[in-house]
Protein backbone atom coordinates (compact mmCIF):
# COMPACT_ATOMS: atom_id res chain seq x y z
CA UNK A 1 0.00 0.00 0.00
CA UNK A 2 0.67 3.37 -0.88
CA UNK A 3 1.77 6.19 2.23
CA UNK A 4 1.57 9.29 0.02
CA UNK A 5 0.42 9.86 -3.46
CA UNK A 6 0.56 13.10 -5.71
CA UNK A 7 -1.27 12.55 -9.24
CA UNK A 8 0.51 14.14 -11.84
CA UNK A 9 -2.01 13.74 -14.27
CA UNK A 10 -5.97 15.01 -13.16
CA UNK A 11 -8.56 16.43 -15.18
CA UNK A 12 -11.63 18.48 -14.24
CA UNK A 13 -14.06 19.73 -16.51
CA UNK A 14 -17.41 21.49 -16.68
CA UNK A 15 -19.51 21.67 -19.92
CA UNK A 16 -22.00 24.13 -18.68
CA UNK A 17 -19.03 26.32 -18.27
CA UNK A 18 -16.44 25.60 -21.32
CA UNK A 19 -16.94 24.11 -24.36
CA UNK A 20 -15.17 20.67 -25.19
CA UNK A 21 -15.92 19.83 -28.94
CA UNK A 22 -14.61 15.99 -28.08
CA UNK A 23 -17.23 14.90 -25.46
CA UNK A 24 -19.50 14.31 -27.65
CA UNK A 25 -18.19 11.62 -28.72
CA UNK A 26 -17.52 9.78 -25.03
CA UNK A 27 -21.37 10.57 -24.00
CA UNK A 28 -20.17 8.56 -20.76
CA UNK A 29 -18.02 11.54 -19.87
CA UNK A 30 -20.03 14.10 -20.88
CA UNK A 31 -20.83 15.43 -18.11
CA UNK A 32 -19.36 17.10 -15.13
CA UNK A 33 -16.13 15.97 -13.32
CA UNK A 34 -15.25 18.02 -10.46
CA UNK A 35 -13.00 17.71 -7.56
CA UNK A 36 -16.03 16.35 -5.06
CA UNK A 37 -16.08 13.29 -7.65
CA UNK A 38 -12.36 12.63 -7.80
CA UNK A 39 -12.79 12.73 -3.77
CA UNK A 40 -15.15 10.39 -4.03
CA UNK A 41 -13.51 8.38 -6.40
CA UNK A 42 -10.07 8.32 -4.45
CA UNK A 43 -11.62 8.25 -1.03
CA UNK A 44 -9.49 5.11 0.60
CA UNK A 45 -6.61 6.36 -1.16
CA UNK A 46 -3.63 8.70 0.41
CA UNK A 47 -4.33 11.35 -2.15
CA UNK A 48 -2.33 14.59 -1.21
CA UNK A 49 -1.62 16.72 -4.17
CA UNK A 50 -3.28 16.54 -7.79
CA UNK A 51 -2.04 18.45 -10.67
CA UNK A 52 -4.60 19.42 -13.01
CA UNK A 53 -3.84 19.13 -16.79
CA UNK A 54 -5.85 21.34 -19.59
CA UNK A 55 -8.68 19.31 -20.13
CA UNK A 56 -9.17 20.24 -24.09
CA UNK A 57 -11.51 22.69 -23.92
CA UNK A 58 -11.74 24.95 -26.65
CA UNK A 59 -8.58 27.32 -27.49
CA UNK A 60 -10.75 30.68 -26.91
CA UNK A 61 -11.42 29.21 -23.35
CA UNK A 62 -8.05 27.71 -22.57
CA UNK A 63 -7.41 31.18 -19.89
CA UNK A 64 -10.84 31.19 -18.70
CA UNK A 65 -10.38 27.03 -18.00
CA UNK A 66 -7.08 28.68 -15.49
CA UNK A 67 -9.49 31.14 -13.98
CA UNK A 68 -11.90 28.66 -13.28
CA UNK A 69 -9.63 26.08 -11.84
CA UNK A 70 -7.58 28.31 -9.36
CA UNK A 71 -11.51 28.75 -8.07
CA UNK A 72 -11.40 25.26 -7.68
CA UNK A 73 -8.24 25.17 -5.95
CA UNK A 74 -9.34 28.00 -3.40
CA UNK A 75 -11.50 25.21 -2.31
CA UNK A 76 -9.98 22.11 -2.83
CA UNK A 77 -6.08 22.62 -1.51
CA UNK A 78 -4.95 19.38 -2.93
CA UNK A 79 -4.56 20.74 -6.43
CA UNK A 80 -1.04 21.97 -6.02
CA UNK A 81 -0.61 22.81 -10.09
CA UNK A 82 -1.97 23.81 -13.30
CA UNK A 83 -0.50 22.64 -16.99
CA UNK A 84 -2.19 25.17 -19.24
CA UNK A 85 -3.08 24.69 -22.41
CA UNK A 86 -1.04 27.62 -24.82
CA UNK A 87 -0.92 28.42 -28.59
CA UNK A 88 2.78 27.68 -28.74
CA UNK A 89 2.59 28.06 -32.82
CA UNK A 90 1.07 30.87 -32.81
CA UNK A 91 2.68 34.41 -33.17
CA UNK A 92 0.82 35.91 -30.16
CA UNK A 93 2.08 32.69 -28.40
CA UNK A 94 4.31 34.88 -25.92
CA UNK A 95 1.91 37.30 -24.86
CA UNK A 96 -0.34 34.41 -24.47
CA UNK A 97 2.32 32.77 -21.70
CA UNK A 98 3.39 36.29 -20.48
CA UNK A 99 -0.81 36.28 -19.35
CA UNK A 100 -0.61 32.42 -18.09
CA UNK A 101 2.28 33.49 -15.49
CA UNK A 102 -0.03 36.04 -13.71
CA UNK A 103 -1.58 32.64 -11.92
CA UNK A 104 1.06 31.15 -9.54
CA UNK A 105 -0.59 27.82 -9.86
CA UNK A 106 0.56 27.68 -13.36
CA UNK A 107 3.66 25.25 -13.71
CA UNK A 108 3.57 24.40 -17.27
CA UNK A 109 1.91 23.83 -20.06
CA UNK A 110 0.09 21.16 -23.11
CA UNK A 111 -0.41 21.92 -26.44
CA UNK A 112 -1.78 18.44 -27.71
CA UNK A 113 0.05 16.92 -30.38
CA UNK A 114 -1.90 13.72 -30.62
CA UNK A 115 -4.32 14.83 -33.33
CA UNK A 116 -1.72 16.58 -35.52
CA UNK A 117 0.38 15.30 -38.33
CA UNK A 118 3.27 12.74 -37.48
CA UNK A 119 5.46 15.91 -38.14
CA UNK A 120 3.89 18.55 -36.71
CA UNK A 121 6.16 18.47 -33.20
CA UNK A 122 9.48 19.18 -34.92
CA UNK A 123 7.85 22.01 -37.38
CA UNK A 124 9.96 25.49 -36.54
CA UNK A 125 7.00 27.99 -35.46
CA UNK A 126 6.51 25.29 -32.89
CA UNK A 127 9.63 24.27 -31.50
CA UNK A 128 10.43 28.20 -31.35
CA UNK A 129 7.07 28.27 -28.84
CA UNK A 130 8.32 25.54 -26.66
CA UNK A 131 11.96 26.91 -26.28
CA UNK A 132 10.30 30.03 -25.21
CA UNK A 133 8.75 28.50 -22.28
CA UNK A 134 12.16 28.05 -20.55
CA UNK A 135 12.25 31.93 -20.14
CA UNK A 136 9.17 31.45 -17.86
CA UNK A 137 10.78 28.51 -16.21
CA UNK A 138 7.72 25.94 -17.25
CA UNK A 139 7.32 22.87 -17.94
CA UNK A 140 6.19 20.75 -21.59
CA UNK A 141 3.86 18.15 -21.33
CA UNK A 142 3.95 15.98 -24.15
CA UNK A 143 0.94 14.39 -25.39
CA UNK A 144 1.04 12.19 -28.49
CA UNK A 145 0.21 9.02 -30.41
CA UNK A 146 3.69 6.65 -30.48
CA UNK A 147 4.01 6.86 -34.58
CA UNK A 148 4.58 10.99 -33.47
CA UNK A 149 7.73 10.27 -31.81
CA UNK A 150 10.18 10.50 -34.67
CA UNK A 151 9.13 14.26 -34.70
CA UNK A 152 9.18 14.88 -30.77
CA UNK A 153 12.65 13.45 -30.41
CA UNK A 154 14.00 15.62 -32.94
CA UNK A 155 11.97 19.20 -30.77
CA UNK A 156 13.79 17.83 -27.68
CA UNK A 157 16.75 17.87 -29.24
CA UNK A 158 16.17 21.69 -30.39
CA UNK A 159 14.99 22.62 -26.91
CA UNK A 160 17.87 21.60 -24.09
CA UNK A 161 16.68 23.81 -21.38
CA UNK A 162 13.16 22.85 -21.34
CA UNK A 163 12.13 20.55 -19.24
CA UNK A 164 9.61 17.75 -20.50
CA UNK A 165 6.98 14.68 -19.55
CA UNK A 166 5.91 12.71 -21.90
CA UNK A 167 2.19 11.88 -20.93
CA UNK A 168 1.17 8.08 -20.66
CA UNK A 169 4.10 6.66 -22.49
CA UNK A 170 3.52 8.54 -25.82
CA UNK A 171 0.34 6.15 -26.01
CA UNK A 172 1.92 2.79 -27.66
CA UNK A 173 0.07 0.56 -29.38
CA UNK A 174 -1.30 -1.83 -26.20
CA UNK A 175 -4.27 -3.31 -27.93
CA UNK A 176 -2.49 -4.69 -30.38
CA UNK A 177 0.62 -5.87 -28.72
CA UNK A 178 2.77 -3.02 -31.15
CA UNK A 179 5.83 -2.77 -29.14
CA UNK A 180 7.84 -1.20 -32.11
CA UNK A 181 9.27 0.88 -33.12
CA UNK A 182 7.75 2.59 -30.15
CA UNK A 183 10.39 1.33 -27.56
CA UNK A 184 13.08 2.00 -29.85
CA UNK A 185 11.98 5.93 -30.35
CA UNK A 186 11.52 5.82 -26.43
CA UNK A 187 14.81 5.04 -25.65
CA UNK A 188 16.25 7.63 -27.90
CA UNK A 189 13.86 10.26 -26.26
CA UNK A 190 14.86 9.00 -22.90
CA UNK A 191 18.46 9.59 -23.52
CA UNK A 192 17.62 13.63 -23.01
CA UNK A 193 17.97 13.93 -19.38
CA UNK A 194 15.37 17.03 -19.29
CA UNK A 195 12.61 14.23 -20.15
CA UNK A 196 10.46 12.71 -17.82
CA UNK A 197 7.70 10.21 -18.18
CA UNK A 198 4.16 9.38 -16.16
CA UNK A 199 2.80 5.92 -16.13
CA UNK A 200 -0.51 6.92 -16.88
CA UNK A 201 -3.10 6.48 -19.73
CA UNK A 202 -2.30 3.11 -20.43
CA UNK A 203 -5.46 1.33 -19.86
CA UNK A 204 -7.07 3.18 -21.92
CA UNK A 205 -4.49 2.62 -25.22
CA UNK A 206 -5.32 -1.85 -24.14
CA UNK A 207 -9.08 -3.32 -24.18
CA UNK A 208 -11.23 -0.81 -22.52
CA UNK A 209 -13.72 -3.93 -21.34
CA UNK A 210 -10.73 -6.86 -21.03
CA UNK A 211 -6.92 -5.74 -20.00
CA UNK A 212 -5.04 -7.22 -17.20
CA UNK A 213 -1.40 -6.27 -16.32
CA UNK A 214 0.23 -8.86 -18.18
CA UNK A 215 -1.13 -6.66 -21.07
CA UNK A 216 0.46 -3.42 -19.80
CA UNK A 217 3.87 -5.15 -17.98
CA UNK A 218 6.02 -5.19 -21.03
CA UNK A 219 5.32 -1.29 -21.68
CA UNK A 220 6.03 -0.57 -18.18
CA UNK A 221 8.91 -2.44 -18.05
CA UNK A 222 10.62 -0.61 -21.29
CA UNK A 223 9.15 3.00 -19.49
CA UNK A 224 11.29 1.83 -16.33
CA UNK A 225 14.38 0.57 -17.98
CA UNK A 226 14.62 4.09 -20.39
CA UNK A 227 13.89 6.43 -17.56
CA UNK A 228 14.52 4.98 -14.14
CA UNK A 229 12.56 5.52 -10.94
CA UNK A 230 13.55 8.81 -10.80
CA UNK A 231 12.48 9.82 -13.79
CA UNK A 232 8.76 8.07 -13.64
CA UNK A 233 5.71 9.86 -12.21
CA UNK A 234 2.47 8.31 -11.44
CA UNK A 235 -0.46 9.97 -13.11
CA UNK A 236 -4.32 8.64 -13.02
CA UNK A 237 -5.17 10.38 -16.10
CA UNK A 238 -9.00 10.87 -14.44
CA UNK A 239 -11.75 10.66 -15.19
CA UNK A 240 -10.84 9.32 -18.94
CA UNK A 241 -9.14 6.53 -17.16
CA UNK A 242 -13.40 5.35 -16.09
CA UNK A 243 -13.41 4.60 -19.84
CA UNK A 244 -11.33 1.07 -18.57
CA UNK A 245 -10.73 1.29 -15.24
CA UNK A 246 -11.84 2.74 -11.62
CA UNK A 247 -9.37 4.37 -9.91
CA UNK A 248 -8.51 1.92 -6.93
CA UNK A 249 -8.05 0.05 -9.83
CA UNK A 250 -5.18 1.77 -11.54
CA UNK A 251 -3.14 2.32 -8.33
CA UNK A 252 -3.63 -0.98 -7.36
CA UNK A 253 -1.97 -2.23 -10.96
CA UNK A 254 0.30 0.47 -11.11
CA UNK A 255 1.79 -0.90 -7.23
CA UNK A 256 1.46 -4.35 -8.77
CA UNK A 257 3.73 -3.50 -12.01
CA UNK A 258 6.79 -1.90 -9.93
CA UNK A 259 6.40 -4.13 -6.93
CA UNK A 260 10.26 -5.15 -7.01
CA UNK A 261 11.03 -1.63 -6.38
CA UNK A 262 12.54 -0.75 -3.40
CA UNK A 263 9.92 1.32 -1.18
CA UNK A 264 12.05 4.30 -1.94
CA UNK A 265 11.83 3.87 -5.51
CA UNK A 266 8.05 3.31 -5.49
CA UNK A 267 7.74 6.47 -3.65
CA UNK A 268 9.91 8.38 -6.18
CA UNK A 269 7.06 7.31 -8.98
CA UNK A 270 4.05 8.10 -6.60
CA UNK A 271 5.00 11.06 -5.20
CA UNK A 272 8.41 12.57 -4.59
CA UNK A 273 9.38 12.65 -8.69
CA UNK A 274 5.41 14.73 -9.25
CA UNK A 275 6.71 17.13 -6.47
CA UNK A 276 10.18 17.79 -8.00
CA UNK A 277 9.18 18.21 -11.67
CA UNK A 278 6.21 20.38 -11.08
CA UNK A 279 8.12 22.45 -8.24
CA UNK A 280 5.90 21.99 -5.33
CA UNK A 281 6.45 21.40 -1.73
CA UNK A 282 7.17 18.06 -0.66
Amino acid sequence: MIKRLADSHVHFWEPNLLSYKWLAELPSLNRPFLPKDLAQAASNLPLDKIIFIQADCIPDDGLREVEWVCKLAADEPRISAIVAFAPLEQAHAGDYVSELCRYPLVKGVRRLIQSESKSFAAQPDFVRGVQMLANFDLSFDICIRHKQLEAVIEMVRQCPDVHFVLDHAGKPGIKDQILEPWATNLRKLGKFPNVSCKLSGLVTEADLQDWSLSDLQPYIDQVLAVFGPGRVMFGGDWPVLELAANYPRWVDTSLLAIKDLSETEQDQIFYANACAFYRLDL
